[in-house]
């Protein structure tokens, strides 16, 4: 009797990861875009990268082509996009300049945490998947409302949202920090 053979590698070229690559590089154009003032091309760019947010894990699925490297993969983009447009978004004053790092401490918490490294599937706490969509939100309320010409929601708004997106990112993160401790190691 034979012992079963070990999973394939995951394939890093892959419909679904192409979709996530594109978010990658769209991520230094949004952050151009609002930093030059170029709101409809920020805007574009916001919602091209949604889009293929919205794709790039249904293709993998259709096509059997998930994978715990292209979750990662995913992810990381995620939090590049998202930590990069609200940089920017930070140095036009609309957001705390703190937000952005901790975006990305967060990710790499989860990331280690989660021994995703070692080909593991990402496990994501409940906050923290609500910080990660609170993230979207708030870049893009900036950038859909300068891209549309609209004077509502006032900055003050994403400056306030901003903050509690801090708050509730460090508590995330310690949250995450006291599991680990409490957790029985392997």
């Amino acid at each position: 009797m034979s012992s079963p053979s070990p999973p394939a590698p995951a394939r890093v070229l892959t419909r679904a990861n192409a979709l996530t690559a594109l978010r990658l590089l769209t991520a230094p154009l949004l952050a151009l875009a609002i930093l030059r003032g170029e709101s409809g091309l920020a805007h574009l760019l916001f919602w091209f990268a949604v889009g293929t947010d919205l794709l790039d894990g249904r293709v993998a699925r259709h096509y059997g082509e998930a994978s715990p490297l292209g979750g990662l993969f995913d992810h990381a983009t995620d939090a590049t996009f998202v930590a990069t447009g609200l940089l920017a978004v930070a140095h036009t004053g609309q957001t705390p300049l703190l937000l952005p790092p901790l975006v990305l401490a967060a990710f790499l918490q989860y990331t280690l945490d989660s021994r995703a490294l070692s080909g593991r599937p990402l496990r994501a706490s409940g906050l923290g998947r609500w910080n990660g969509i609170a993230y979207f939100v708030l870049l893009g309320i900036p950038v859909v409302r300068d891209g549309l010409g609209l004077g509502w929601p006032p900055v003050g708004w994403t400056v306030a949202i901003g903050w509690a997106l801090v708050v509730s990112t460090v508590v995330s993160m310690g949250d995450r920090l006291l599991a680990l401790t409490r957790r029985p190691t392997p």
